[in-house]
């Protein structure tokens, strides 16, 4: 489903520790309208939910917390090392996930019909979701600047980051996909003008070319 009759709906999204949420955080500046796909995901998986009552029956009452929530370290720890586990979370929590972001959407363009939407979500493109948005904007970094960054920000040692980041789709096969390719290595003031300069060109009334326009940086 597509929105081109008003403002875009366009996805964002990257790879682990690629600047994405840098990326997203900017077009907030600009004026568009974040949702965030993990943000949608905390809820659709609070205690008593049914995505949460899947979740426990797939992979037990361990990954719970003393509060019933779920303990996304001991979930994270436990899919990335384990694909087919990975698969089974995912086709719990992105159908639930999907159909909120649907919501959300609607319920904003009806608000303000003239807003910009940016979807930002990390396994946009893995969960089909890309086919459907307006736009598709992918934030890349390279190898080594994923694992340091994730490193960092998740006190992992090299080899989990590693294996966290290749759960993922390529990097290289998702920016074949996009309309915009963002360097996420580039320094903010960079990325700042690079982010002003797409959203002013989706804010232009066109009919928007969901995928696979390739442009330069």
């Amino acid at each position: 489903m597509l929105f081109c009759a008003a403002m875009p709906v366009v996805g964002l999204t990257g790879g682990l520790a690629t600047g994405k949420s840098t990326v997203a955080k900017l077009f907030k500046e600009c004026g568009a309208k974040v949702v965030d796909a993990d943000l949608l995901a905390r809820q659709v998986v609070e205690p008593g939910k049914p995505a949460w009552r899947d979740i426990v029956r797939a992979f037990g009452k361990e990954i719970l917390r003393s509060d019933r929530t779920l303990d996304r370290a001991a979930v994270a720890k436990l899919v990335f090392r384990d694909p087919p586990k990975l698969k089974r979370l995912n086709a719990i929590v992105h159908p639930r996930v999907a159909r909120e972001q649907s919501q959300l959407t609607r319920a904003i363009l009806r608000r303000r019909p003239n807003t910009v939407i940016i979807y930002d979500a990390p396994v946009l493109i893995e969960a089909k979701a890309h086919k459907r948005m307006d736009g598709l904007i992918v934030v890349t970094a390279n190898r080594e600047t994923q694992i340091a960054r994730l490193r960092r920000r998740n006190h992992l040692g090299r080899s989990e980051a590693l294996r966290r980041i290749q759960s993922q789709m390529p990097l290289s096969a998702k920016a074949k996909l996009a309309g915009y390719v963002i360097d996420g290595t580039r320094p903010l003031s960079e990325l700042r003008r690079r982010v002003r300069q797409i959203y002013q060109e989706l804010k232009k009334p066109r009919s928007y070319p969901p995928r696979r326009t390739r442009q330069k940086h």
